[in-house]
């Protein structure tokens, strides 16, 4: 399944003009922790998805929210750049979206 099929809700934003949040809402606690301890659930393959360096990848879980937050540069550089195509980063989510997720066991990898 991918992420998009996991979460209730999906959305991405500039938090700051360098920097990306993504923000992942689940309906229930089982459905964020499975995706916090999925194999693929990793700063190195969402960095490798956005084409940044995964040390700079962050996953932080809000269980009383039900939400996990990533955030990370921007893809192009800072919001506004000649070459940006999405100035508020609002349509910077599909790429994690799209990750196959095959849920865990294990320990989630949050950086």
């Amino acid at each position: 399944m991918r992420l998009y099929d996991w979460a209730q809700v999906i959305r991405s934003k500039n938090a700051g003009p360098f920097t990306l949040t993504i923000d992942l809402v689940f309906a229930d606690q089982a459905q964020m922790e499975r995706v916090l301890t999925a194999d693929s659930f990793t700063p190195a393959r969402i960095a490798g998805l956005y084409g940044v360096d995964a040390t700079s990848v962050r996953i932080v879980p809000f269980p009383a929210i039900r939400t996990i937050k990533v955030t990370m540069p921007r893809p192009d550089g800072s919001s506004g750049a000649p070459d940006d195509r999405d100035v508020y980063g609002c349509q910077q989510h599909f790429p994690l979206a799209d990750l196959e997720v095959d849920p865990g066991s294990g320990q989630p990898e949050r950086v």
